[in-house]
């Protein structure tokens, strides 16, 4: 007979806080991260866009950049960065 492996959550009540606050970092770390990345790919292809396929040229693709960046820092990852990660907790502001 196989001998049973031991449960993973046969830790005391402070080690599993422990590894849930690591978590929670890691989770929140890779969803500011992930804000990051939609955010520069927003603004690459709308500057692309306008750069390539308009006759905006060059400075207009970088005044929507800018106009993209602004906005979505705002948008996206300032306001973000400030919410709580449990999407139920009171006080959380809504998406408008």
């Amino acid at each position: 007979m196989a001998a049973t492996q031991p449960d993973a959550f046969e830790h005391d009540t402070a080690e599993r806080e422990a590894i849930l606050i690591a978590h929670e970092r890691t989770y929140h770390a890779f969803a500011i991260m992930v804000r990051w990345a939609m955010l520069h790919t927003a603004v690459v292809i709308s500057a692309l866009t306008v750069w390539f396929a308009t006759p905006g040229g060059f400075l207009g693709a970088l005044v929507t950049a800018a106009v993209v960046f602004v906005a979505g820092y705002y948008g996206i990852v300032r306001r973000e960065e400030q919410q709580p990660l449990d999407l139920w907790v009171e006080g959380r502001k809504g998406i408008l």
